[in-house]
């Protein structure tokens, strides 16, 4: 297990599995664990059916009673529309096989949207958690418009039988606001009915993507983001990969601290990735890193985002294009692989 994993990371091998942090201590976060939801949960305001539900999420699939988490997440028909989503590989059109591959993959559940769900509702609500989407940027109008809204109503996520529901907001765009408030609402209500609740804590604003770097996705941004959506009582966050740093300082907006550079998140993925966990409460809302774009290397993309946020002491991975856009037994395979990070023993917290 671990050599495959070393063979993919390549020449990243040595740097990223044996780097140790220098920021923010490993004994300051509340790591993920088989006694997760007992030792955070239990003390908050969580009610007993939403506990049963976050513990249903972690006692599922081949990381279950580890306290991580492999999601299997495809909204992409809506987000990015779904021939530029499904063409690569065609059966994905019928939802069937999104659940299919979630259950064949060994995932903790699957996440995607009320149509999906809807029809698989009768057939495999008993046999895989259902997450549902409840938010979308809709792609058909012209020009784009890049905001999310609501696509349902949590009462249907619970009466087709889901688990958990998710939402995303555009953390930074004129339409934050409004998403905000929608959220807040609808995590409540989700809440009461015994739902978990997942956060895609997104950044979006024209003015983040300099002629440099893309901060979208620096540590500092998406850190924010991240504090953001725990603070609406999102219980676990997705979250992209941090790619850079230092986005409040090159857009010169907002506040932030020195510290934050020198020596919070210095100059390591891990301890970028280290920065958005802490911003999670310190891991109280486990933080699950996104999969990213399909692409040439897969594989070798899927194992380094794996080790980087375990290592950081994140809860897990949540990968869609880079599993459904290939044959289904491929996709079987690499979300089998990023799992196997989570349950080698040589891939320690940093």
């Amino acid at each position: 297990m671990i050599g495959e994993i070393e063979r993919l990371l390549g020449d990243e091998a040595e740097a990223l599995l044996t780097y140790r942090a220098k920021g923010i201590s490993a004994e300051h976060l509340h790591l993920p664990g088989p006694d997760f939801v007992d030792r955070v949960f239990t003390p908050s305001d969580r009610s007993p059916q939403v506990l049963r539900s976050l513990q249903q999420l972690l006692d599922h699939g081949r990381l279950a009673g580890t306290g991580y988490m492999s999601i299997l997440p495809v909204d992409q028909g809506i987000e990015h529309s779904a021939g530029a989503s499904f063409a690569p590989n065609p059966i994905y059109f019928d939802g069937d096989n999104i659940v299919k591959l979630a259950i064949e993959g060994g995932c903790n559940a699957v996440a995607t949207t009320f149509g999906v769900l809807g029809f698989a509702a009768r057939k495999y609500a008993h046999k895989i958690p259902f997450i549902v989407k409840i938010n979308h940027n809709e792609f058909l109008s012209y020009p784009n418009r890049y905001d999310q809204v609501m696509f349902g109503r949590i009462e249907q996520a619970w009466n087709l039988g889901a688990v958990a529901v998710g939402a995303t907001i555009y953390f930074g765009s004129p339409e934050s606001s409004r998403q905000i408030q929608e959220v807040s609402e609808a995590f409540q209500a989700a809440h009461e009915l015994g739902m978990a609740t997942i956060l895609w804590c997104y950044t979006r604003n024209a003015a983040f993507k300099t002629a440099e770097k893309d901060y979208h996705v620096s540590a500092d941004l998406t850190g924010q983001a991240n504090h953001l959506g725990v603070t609406l009582q999102a219980d676990i966050i997705k979250q992209k990969l941090p790619e850079n740093n230092g986005g409040y300082e090159a857009l010169k907006f907002g506040k932030t601290h020195k510290k934050v550079y020198s020596e919070l998140a210095t100059d390591h993925p891990i301890e970028w990735t280290r920065y958005q966990v802490a911003n999670c409460y310190m891991g109280r809302a486990g933080l699950i890193n996104s999969g990213g774009a399909s692409g040439d290397n897969d594989f070798a993309e899927a194992v380094r985002t794996a080790v980087i946020n375990k290592r950081a002491g994140g809860m897990g991975l949540i990968s869609g294009r880079k599993a459904f856009q290939r044959p289904m037994a491929d996709g079987v395979k690499l979300l089998n692989l990023i799992q196997d990070v989570y349950l080698a023993p040589e891939v320690t917290i940093a």
